[in-house]
């Protein structure tokens, strides 16, 4: 069967919180590379929606400066995609209003609320879904299949490290420790660790029972 290249690409990871496997429970998220540029976007209106060359960026611009002066006032200011409104943070910690002053107020960005329209034409999926076929965050250490064959690849001088997994394994730092160290340990560990100056290496343990 034909792997699906259309639709939304979406990456799986995986939450703090774990399921009744004990596993820790997944969630999804657009895959990270996919963005297209304003000239990509000036480039298509001009193709395909009638404007001129150099129309969306001065459109852009005019919009960029009134929206921004009247923020600068205070206002939230509504528009076909969704409002946009200034938004405040209060220094310090305070219970009494009687101490809050303007010094004690802080411009911290702008809040964005898009409009029901531009979700629903947003969300208009005509594509589907398609999974990503890179592995993502640590998910994967919870694949046994994929976890041996990484450990397996990353033997080859007879001993791994932990950055060494990390290559074969994609998984992160710490949790490329705690996979090696949990291999360590029990009745029947598979792996055992020496430290050798700042790094430790992690050695197949033999099973005594096929001596």
């Amino acid at each position: 069967m034909p792997r699906k290249t259309d639709g939304i690409e979406f990456e799986i990871h995986p939450r703090p919180t774990k399921g009744e496997d004990g596993k820790p429970l997944l969630y999804v998220r657009p895959a990270k590379g996919h963005k297209k540029s304003f000239r990509e976007l000036e480039t298509f209106c001009n193709k395909y929606r009638g404007l001129r060359t150099g129309e969306l960026q001065m459109v852009m611009e005019v919009i960029m400066e009134v929206v921004g002066l009247w923020l600068s006032d205070g206002y939230r200011v509504e528009t076909p995609i969704g409002s946009f409104a200034p938004k405040l943070k209060l220094l310090g910690e305070h219970t009494d209003p009687k101490t809050i002053h303007g010094r004690d107020i802080k411009y911290a960005g702008i809040e964005f609320i898009p409009s029901k329209e531009f979700i629903e034409e947003g969300g208009r999926n005509r594509e589907g879904y398609r999974k990503s076929q890179a592995q993502v965050g640590n998910s994967q250490m919870h694949d046994p299949e994929a976890m041996d064959e990484a450990l397996r690849r990353s033997m080859k001088r007879g001993y791994t490290t932990i950055p060494e997994f990390m290559i074969f394994s994609g998984l992160r730092r710490d949790s490329a420790k705690t996979f090696l160290d949990s291999l360590c340990e029990g009745d029947h560990p598979r792996l055992w660790k020496v430290r050798e100056s700042r790094r430790w290496l992690y050695f197949p343990k033999k099973d005594s029972s096929k001596e």
